[in-house]
């Protein structure tokens, strides 16, 4: 379905199916859903962890109920982590 902005929202029932797999060869979850006009839209685990990270931290805290995440650089991050994130805006 889409708003009155234009924004394409999914619907339970749009959605025909989910796979959260490691591929062979690689290291981090990829997240598939299938929707039900059989177009498929594949998340990389930090996108699909960014989502998470959002969502607890709205419906986890009494006072928020918004949260906004902006994908930057992110330069001596951690091993194994992304250089692109979706940080939280301060």
């Amino acid at each position: 379905m889409t708003d009155r902005n234009g924004t394409t929202i999914f619907g339970t029932e749009e959605v025909t199916g989910l796979v959260a797999e490691i591929p062979p060869g690689h290291r981090h979850l990829r997240t598939t859903l299938t929707l039900a006009d059989g177009s498929m839209l594949t998340f990389q685990e930090a996108t699909v962890a960014a989502i998470v990270r959002a969502y607890t931290m709205v419906k986890t805290d009494p006072l928020k109920t918004r949260v906004e995440l902006k994908g930057r650089a992110v330069p001596g991050r951690k091993s194994g982590y992304a250089e692109w994130q979706l940080m939280e805006e301060e």
